[in-house]
C-alpha cells in the first residue's frame, strides 16, 4: 500500500502553503525594519524572538496534541500564525514586531510538530523515510516558492501582509476534509527531556543545534547581508531562492549517500563543504555557486543528524525524540542570529560567515574526535 495516504497528502497540501508564508515572511521581516533604520541588533532580536517562540511551541506541543488531538492543535496553530501575521500591520514599534513574531514563532513549532508527528504515526518502519524526505522536499519547495513570490510580486509591507495572512487561513481547509487520528491518547507520553540525555543520540542531537545555527544565521541575516550589499528585494529573493533551491536538489542524493555510506562520513563532508562555502562567501566572488554550497550542505545537515538520533529510539518515542530534535534546532536558531546579529553590528558583515563557519568547524570537531566511539548508523530497517 502507498505511503501517500489521503491524510498524509493532505498534511502535505497544508504544509506547503504555510511554508510559503513561512518562507516570505523571514525574508522580508528584517527587510521591512532594515528600511525603518532600525540598527542591526534589533533586527537579529526581532528574529529571535520568532525562534524563542518556535522553543516555547516545541516544549508545550506534545501536552497539547495529547489533548485536544492533531486536528485541533492544527487549527489552533494555523490561527495563532495568522493572527500574529495580521498584527504586523498595526506598528512599527520593535517590542510590537517582537511579540507578534514571538507568538508567530510559537504557532509555527505547533504546525512543525502536528505535522512530524502525524507523518511518523502515519507511517511505518519501512515507509517512514519516504514520508520524511516527502516532508523534506516540501517544505523546501514551499520555501523557494516564497523567495520566488519575494522577487515578483509588490514588497510592500501592506501589499504583502493581507494574501500571506489569508494564504495561512487557506491551510487550513485541507484538514478540514480528513480527521488524524490520536492513537495513543490514553497512553502515557513520553518526556523529552531523557531523550537528551542519550549518549548515542548525542552526535545527531548536536548536529541539529549546529543546523539550527546555521540555517537560522542564513534565514534571519542573509537578506540583511545582501541588502546592504546595495541589492534590491527582488534580488535578495532570488539568491535567498537559489540557496533553498540547492537545498532541494540535495536532499535524495545525500540521503541516499547517508543509507550507503553511514551517517558519520556524510555529516562530516556536509560540515566541512559548510565551512568551505562560507570561507568562499568571505572572498565575494563567484557568490552564484558559493550559495549553492551553502545550501547543498547547511539544508540537508537537519535531516541526517535527525535520522542518526531516531535509530538510536524504539518507535513509541519517535514523537518525543521528535520534539527533542525539534528543540535543539530551535535552541540554535535562537542563538544563532543573536549572536552574529550583535557581531556584524559590531564589527562587519562579514562576521556572519565567520560565526557560521566557526561553529561548523566545532561540530566537525566533534565528528572526528568522537568517530572512534560510534559505528556508521546505517539504516537496517
Amino acid at each position: 500500500m502507498s505511503a501517500y495516504s489521503r491524510p498524509v497528502a493532505l498534511l502535505l497540501c497544508g504544509l506547503l502553503l504555510l511554508t510559503i508564508s513561512i518562507a516570505v515572511l523571514n525574508t522580508l521581516v528584517p527587510l521591512w525594519l532594515s528600511h525603518e533604520q532600525l540598527p542591526t541588533w534589533q533586527v537579529g532580536l526581532v528574529s529571535s524572538s520568532y525562534f524563542t517562540g518556535n522553543l516555547l511551541g516545541t516544549l508545550v506541543a506534545g501536552s497539547l496534541i495529547k489533548r485536544i488531538g492533531f486536528n485541533r492543535s492544527y487549527y489552533l496553530s494555523c490561527i495563532m500564525f495568522a493572527v500574529a501575521t495580521a498584527g504586523l500591520a498595526l506598528s512599527m514599534d520593535f517590542w510590537s514586531w517582537v511579540t507578534a513574531r514571538f507568538v508567530a514563532g510559537v504557532g509555527c513549532a505547533l504546525i512543525w510538530v502536528v505535522v512530524e508527528s502525524a507523518l511518523l504515526r502515519s507511517g511505518t518502519v519501512k515507509n517512514r523515510g519516504q514520508l520524511l524526505a516527502a516532508y523534506m522536499i516540501m517544505y523546501y519547495i514551499g520555501t523557494v516558492v516564497g523567495q520566488l513570490l519575494v522577487g515578483t510580486v509588490p514588497t510592500a509591507l501592506m501589499s504583502v501582509l493581507p494574501w500571506v495572512t489569508a494564504l495561512i487561513v487557506i491551510a487550513m481547509l485541507p484538514l478540514l476534509l480528513t480527521h488524524i487520528e490520536n492513537q495513543d491518547s490514553d497512553q502515557p507520553r513520553h518526556a523529552v527531556m531523557p531523550m537528551f540525555r542519550r549518549r548515542n543520540a548525542r552526535l545527531g542531537i548536536n548536529g541539529c543545534i549546529i543546523s539550527g545555527i546555521v540555517l537560522g544565521s542564513l534565514y534571519g541575516l542573509m537578506p540583511l547581508f545582501l541588502t546592504h550589499q546595495g541589492m534590491s528585494d527582488a534580488d535578495v529573493g532570488y539568491w535567498m531562492a537559489l540557496l533553498v533551491s540547492a537545498g532541494i536538489i540535495g536532499q535524495w542524493p545525500v540521503g541516499r549517500l547517508a543509507d550507503r555510506y553511514g551517517r558519520l562520513m556524510v555529516l562530516r563532508i556536509q560540515i566541512f563543504a559548510v565551512i568551505l562555502g562560507s570561507i568562499a562567501m568571505l572572498s565575494g566572488y563567484a557568490m552564484a555557486p558559493t550559495l549553492f554550497i551553502l545550501g547543498c550542505a547547511g539544508f540537508t545537515l537537519y535531516p541526517v543528524a535527525m535520522s542518526w538520533a531516531c535509530e538510536k529510539v524504539n518507535s513509541e518515542e519517535l514523537v518525543a525524540m521528535n520534539q527533542a530534535l525539534l528543540m535543539s534546532y530551535t535552541i540554535g536558531s535562537l542563538a544563532g542570529p543573536t549572536m552574529t546579529a550583535l557581531l556584524m553590528q559590531s564589527y562587519s558583515d562579514r562576521l556572519l560567515f565567520v560565526m557560521i563557519a566557526v561553529v561548523s568547524l566545532i561540530y566537525l570537531v566533534m565528528l572526528m574526535r568522537k568517530a572512534d566511539h560510534h559505528h556508521n548508523p546505517v539504516a537496517t530497517a
